[in-house]
């Protein structure tokens, strides 16, 4: 195959290494400046011009996008198509049964930089993430139906923007008028794919929600940051006998309570309360209630580097607060979803809320997200999601 020849774009640092191992981004300040848009497919070269792959180039400090480090491949609707169809290979594989709610994309970690999308049942959802790869919407649309209708979708979804510039549009199918239900290692989970966080559910989590099913049997538990209620439903399959479910936002509450009456649990084991987490524990220290299990799952403290020092504190003031009303013996699943925090900073956390709530801690096991967010080992900052079980005697 002949590969025409496209625009170069020269390495200003030595990242010759990082490009070759598969770190698959470039920033800014490490390219030569040139004139291309976002949106073009380019050649990186190194200093002296010698060939080190091809990308997309990007708006913004995060320039460019690394597709392919081979000679020979080319950035075409050929190449989208074999890599959404070898990560529809790899979801046949690694998805549970009785699952119906999954990730087929993964962007970076399955070489598919900026690209995520999600299946619930029969509705997928696309989002793209930087302006460079909407130029390149069309054939990843075409790559993706064959894939797609084969998991037995008929509708996608794309989601752009954030906040209030969030939108969602149809592709294909119809758009829904309601929330969904999807199956998850057989219980009923419920998703707002239009207006839902992310995607509509936090699909990495599976992993974490199984193993609070698995400690809960006659615990008392208590789900932060609940969002939907995975954790909540989950703990009470594996039959905790009371539940409770705190988070800010009141649809996703009611999801919460619809999830919980679907999975045919008892209605007085679930409580579900519309407060703010910080505020909710400091009224529960003061009444002196406990939990024989804390989830703690916020939204990312760290949406920049710059923001770092800030979420540590945050981290570690919310550790310390759970902890105060963990009951002796009691298990803790503390979670972070920031990129900018690596997991030992993370684990250092909950160790300075454990100093500062004068509890000692036994670590039982700490664990990422599900397999079908696959990571690359020379992308850390791919590893987002870090979750750490701790019990205090």
């Amino acid at each position: 195959m002949t590969i025409q020849s496209a625009p170069h774009v020269l390495l200003r640092k030595r990242l010759e290494r990082a490009l070759a191992q598969g770190h698959p981004w470039l920033w800014r300040d490490a390219l030569i400046e040139h004139s291309y848009a976002p949106g073009t497919i380019v050649e990186v070269c190194d200093r002296q011009g010698s060939f080190l792959g091809r990308g997309i180039l990007d708006a913004g400090p995060l320039a460019l996008r690394v597709w392919t480090t081979e000679p020979g491949e080319a950035i075409d609707g050929s190449l989208f198509q074999r890599r959404v169809e070898e990560a529809a290979a790899l979801r046949r594989r690694v998805v549970p049964r009785e699952t119906t709610g999954f990730r087929l994309l993964h962007g970076e970690g399955d070489r598919t930089p900026g690209v995520v999308c999600d299946v619930y049942d029969t509705i997928a959802v696309l989002k793209l993430d930087g302006e460079g790869i909407l130029a390149h919407r069309g054939s990843l649309l075409e790559a993706l139906e064959g894939p797609l209708a084969s998991f037995g979708v008929t509708t996608l979804l794309v989601r752009s923007g954030r906040r209030e510039e969030a939108r969602c549009e149809v592709a294909w199918g119809d758009m829904p008028n309601e929330a969904l239900p999807i199956r998850e290692r057989g219980m009923t989970l419920w998703v707002d794919a239009v207006h839902g966080q992310k995607t509509g559910m936090f699909l990495d989590h599976r992993d974490s929600r199984a193993r609070v099913r698995e400690l809960s049997h006659g615990a008392r538990v208590l789900n932060l940051f609940g969002y939907t209620g995975g954790f909540s439903i989950a703990a009470g399959l594996g039959g905790a006998h009371d539940v409770t479910t705190v988070d800010l936002a009141g649809p996703a509450l009611a999801l919460a309570e619809r999830g919980w009456a679907s999975n045919d649990l008892r209605p007085d084991a679930h409580r579900v309360h519309r407060a703010d987490a910080f505020a909710f524990l400091e009224h529960a220290a003061a009444r002196r209630e406990r939990w024989d299990i804390i989830v703690a799952d916020p939204p990312s403290f760290a949406p920049s580097e710059a923001s770092l020092e800030a979420a540590l504190a945050s981290y570690r003031k919310l550790h310390a607060a759970c902890l105060a009303v963990l009951a002796r013996g009691g298990l803790y699943l503390g979670a972070s979803c920031s990129s900018h925090v690596r997991r030992d900073a993370f684990d250092e956390t909950i160790l300075a809320g454990a100093a500062k709530a004068r509890r000692a801690l036994q670590l039982l096991d700490a664990w990422g997200a599900a397999p079908d967010h696959p990571r690359l080992p020379a992308f850390p900052e791919g590893d987002y999601l870090k979750s750490t079980l701790v019990r205090a005697p």
